[in-house]
C-alpha cells in the first residue's frame, strides 16, 4: 500500500500523481507500487512540489509496519527513536501582526 499526500502541489505534479495512483480526496494519492515506482514517485516529487509540502507513506516489513518520507515545510518532522520512525511537532510561528499587537499591549 502506497499513499501520499500533497499540499499546495502545482497542477502537473498532480496530474503526474494521479497516473500511477487513484486521487481519493484532493491532495491524497492511494494505490500499490513497487519499490522502484515509489521511488520514481519520490524524485518526481521532489523536482516538483515546488513552495508545497508531501509526505508518502508505504507498506513495509518494521516495527510500525510503515514508513514514510516527508519534504517541503511542514510544522511536523520525522524523528527517529530506538529505530522507529515518530513525529515531532514544531512550535507554531507568531505572525509579525501578532507580534506587533503583544509589544503594543
Amino acid at each position: 500500500m502506497l499513499v501520499i499526500v500533497v499540499e499546495n502541489a502545482p497542477p502537473r505534479l498532480r496530474g503526474r500523481l494521479a497516473i500511477w495512483l487513484i486521487e481519493a480526496r484532493a491532495g491524497v494519492y492511494v494505490g500499490h507500487a513497487g519499490r522502484r515506482v515509489r521511488e520514481m514517485l519520490w524524485d518526481t516529487i521532489k523536482k516538483g512540489i515546488e513552495d508545497g509540502n508531501a509526505v508518502m507513506s508505504w507498506s513495509t516489513n518494521t516495527e510500525s509496519g510503515f514508513d514514510f518520507l516527508t519534504i517541503g515545510p511542514n510544522r511536523r518532522i520525522p524523528v527517529e527513536m530506538d529505530g522507529i520512525k515518530l513525529v515531532s511537532f514544531m512550535p507554531e510561528e507568531k505572525h509579525s501582526d501578532e507580534v506587533e499587537a503583544t509589544t503594543e499591549a
